[in-house]
């Protein structure tokens, strides 16, 4: 009985040791194999959205090498985006598709207060860091009061979702006692294309912005010293450039280091030529308060 004894517990003693063998055994196996859990940030896809303010095809190619330099600089890929439209492109933003937005001044100061976007830096475009609404006609037109607009036809660039080009414009036509029904409105695609649909005399006048009468869709199309601003509205900030709030630091500070470097090289400044920008400049939240009072005085929105 007492050799039985024996083997019982010198068996029960290798059947505990060997659990704890396994236990250790499966617990190493956890620490060893961790389960993948997709790809680092670094290797995921930076995507970078662009308002088509110059229409989409021109947005995509003219943004492309700054695309490219992103990519070079972070090394990591860079993914560009922009849209057919004004409302397409917002509904990109609402998803939060984007990492990195170049917007106009009033989806800033919207994707700020609803989606948590946050500006790092804004445009520079052949030396000026403002810009401004303005109405515009052609010079031989016989329109040369706002007052003379009343009921006839403006075309205003981008819908009503464009700052400058629809926004300020129609605060200016307030300012002069013209209210919603004393004309009548219609839209074009871009800022751009109003432009040129009032230059080609398919228009009355066209609601853009004075930078827009200088981008090269412009300017290689038309003799834009055929244009005459009927109307313009107070100098405001630039074009802004914003990242999702929750973005790490460290790429926020690398984007817009590089951002504000650009001008600094001789590449650089090529990559921002075929931008047309002669500049990218630190901004601030508070810069776009201005725009934010004209937003509330003509759609009664409060951002």
């Amino acid at each position: 009985m007492p050799r039985i004894r024996k083997y019982i517990e010198t068996a029960r003693f290798y059947r505990v040791g060997l659990f704890v063998v396994g236990l250790f055994l499966v617990v190493q196996a956890g620490y060893s194999e961790p389960v993948d859990s997709g790809p680092a940030d670094s290797e995921k896809p930076l995507v970078v959205g662009v308002f088509p303010r110059k229409g989409f095809t021109v947005a995509m190619q003219t943004f492309a090498p700054l695309a490219d330099y992103l990519a070079e600089k972070l090394n990591r890929p860079v993914k560009l985006e922009s849209a057919p439209d004004f409302a397409a492109f917002w509904k990109g933003v609402e998803k939060r598709r984007y990492d990195l937005v170049h917007f106009n001044q009033y989806y800033y100061a919207r994707a700020h207060n609803s989606h948590s976007y946050d500006v790092i830096a804004k445009n520079e475009e052949h030396g000026r860091s403002t810009m401004a609404g303005v109405i515009v006609v052609r010079r031989e037109s016989d329109i040369n009061s706002l007052e003379d607009l009343r009921g006839r036809k403006i075309l205003f660039g981008g819908g009503r979702m464009a700052m400058q080009s629809y926004i300020v414009t129609s605060y200016l036509l307030r300012q002069a006692g013209l209210q919603p029904g004393d004309y009548r409105e219609e839209f074009a695609r871009s800022p751009a294309n109003a432009l040129l649909a009032a230059y080609f005399g398919m228009v009355p006048a066209a609601g853009s912005a004075d930078a827009n009468i200088h981008l090269s869709v412009v300017t290689n199309t038309v003799d834009i010293s055929e244009f005459r601003i009927l109307a313009i509205g107070e100098q405001l900030s630039h074009l802004p450039w914003a990242v999702k709030k929750e973005m790490p630091e460290p790429l926020r500070k690398h984007i817009t280091e590089i951002f504000l470097g650009m001008a600094e090289t001789r590449r650089g400044r090529a990559v921002l030529k075929q931008a047309d920008l002669t500049g990218l400049l630190p901004a601030r939240d508070d810069e776009y308060d201005a725009h934010r009072k004209i937003i509330n005085a003509v759609l009664g929105e409060k951002y």
